[in-house]
């Protein structure tokens, strides 16, 4: 779109004082945004404003929207605005809907099937093996992955997402900054083969009341919301909220009782969330909803979540600290007991099946064993 049709909204949008609500109810005054913008106080006053609102009309940011179409005059970005068709169907129904948002990357993925994965910042190593092997087999069968950049398992669902197909982040910040500073390379790949998305405009830093209204929009992108870890307390809590007023599915990973990240999925399970242990239950659900249920594996895919097991390489050594372990962590000392060898050989064990991949040493100090898929 040109930058005459675009002003308008880019000024709608940064209105300070103006939510999308009262933006909404204008629109049904005029359809047109730049009559919006042209009208009288008297007109503005009658179709719904506030003084303080009319005023915010009239004070733009001139630079600041000349910044963003300056952004938005490179390739790959664009503003779906409500009046845009390419704006997500599934963002209409939802209370508080978006006014516009601001994409980097590949727009068409908005209009694909969604299935979001959000859990824990902090979440342990089996919860990020669990993140990326299912983002990977859910993209792999015809999901775009949504998530929302974060640290922990956010991140993981983005990486997964990208072994085998599409992934779109829902962002807290405009999409001129990075939150968190530390996914600056992730950022740029989704970009490249994914979609960074955000309702707010450039400029806008990673303020604390931005995150669970960016959680409104993961969820009510897409069919249904995976928590994979979440404390009591947590933000992903909030997206499963939000998807099941908005009529979504959501499902939840279990974990063992002796971690604190699985506490949060399992008060999830006991309200009616479904529990799930293999990608083909979340499917059981929503699958019938897409065109094609296994797409990947008609077309010759490999289904991981029931690929034959590969042959155990482990030693005797191995195999007896790998059965002695779960994912709950077990310390040094109490493994020492359980598998009763030479504590120096039982550190160079420890260190092989680290760097194997096969366990994680947790901050507090205990090995756990990860489930491979």
């Amino acid at each position: 779109m040109d930058a005459l049709s675009l002003r308008p909204w880019l000024v709608l949008c940064r209105a300070p004082g103006i939510g999308a609500a009262a933006v909404h109810k204008l629109l049904e005054t005029f359809p047109d945004p730049a009559q919006a913008l042209a009208a009288s106080p008297a007109t503005l006053a009658a179709a719904g404003l506030s003084q303080a609102q009319i005023t915010a009309l009239r004070q733009c940011d001139e630079a600041a929207v000349e910044r963003d179409l300056e952004w938005l005059s490179r390739p790959g970005r664009a503003l779906i605005h409500w009046q845009d068709p390419r704006f997500p169907e599934t963002l209409r129904r939802i209370a508080q809907p978006p006014l516009a948002l601001f994409v980097h990357g590949d727009a068409d993925l908005l209009a694909m099937p969604q299935i979001a994965i959000v859990g824990a910042r902090h979440a342990s190593a089996q919860g990020i093996e669990n993140a990326r092997a299912f983002a990977a087999e859910l993209a792999a069968r015809g999901f775009v992955v949504t998530s929302g950049l974060a640290l922990g398992i956010d991140g993981a669902a983005h990486l997964g997402a990208l072994e085998t197909g599409y992934t779109v982040a829902v962002c807290g910040t405009g999409l001129d900054r990075v939150y968190p500073a530390r996914h600056q390379a992730l950022a740029r790949e989704i970009a490249q083969r994914g979609a960074l998305i955000s309702e707010y405009p450039l400029g806008v830093a990673a303020l604390a009341e931005n995150f669970p209204r960016r959680n409104r929009l993961i969820s009510g992108l897409s069919m249904g919301v995976l928590v994979v870890e979440a404390a009591r307390e947590s933000g992903s809590l909030i997206s499963a909220r939000y998807a099941l007023e908005q009529g979504r599915e959501v499902f939840a990973i279990p974990g063992s009782i002796h971690n604190p990240m699985a506490r949060g999925c399992h008060a999830l399970i006991r309200q009616g969330a479904k529990l799930v242990e293999t990608v083909d239950d979340i499917f059981e659900e929503i699958g019938p909803l897409l065109g094609t249920r296994h797409a990947s594996q008609e077309a010759g895919g490999v289904d991981r979540a029931h690929a034959p097991a590969q042959q155990d390489p482990a030693s005797a050594i191995e195999r007896e600290v790998l059965d002695a372990l779960s994912d709950a962590p077990v310390v040094f000392d109490q493994l020492a007991e359980r598998v009763r060898c030479p504590v120096d050989e039982l550190q160079a064990v420890l260190t092989a099946l680290e760097l194997d991949g096969r366990i994680a040493m947790t901050a507090a100090g205990g090995y756990q064993r990860l489930v491979r898929s």
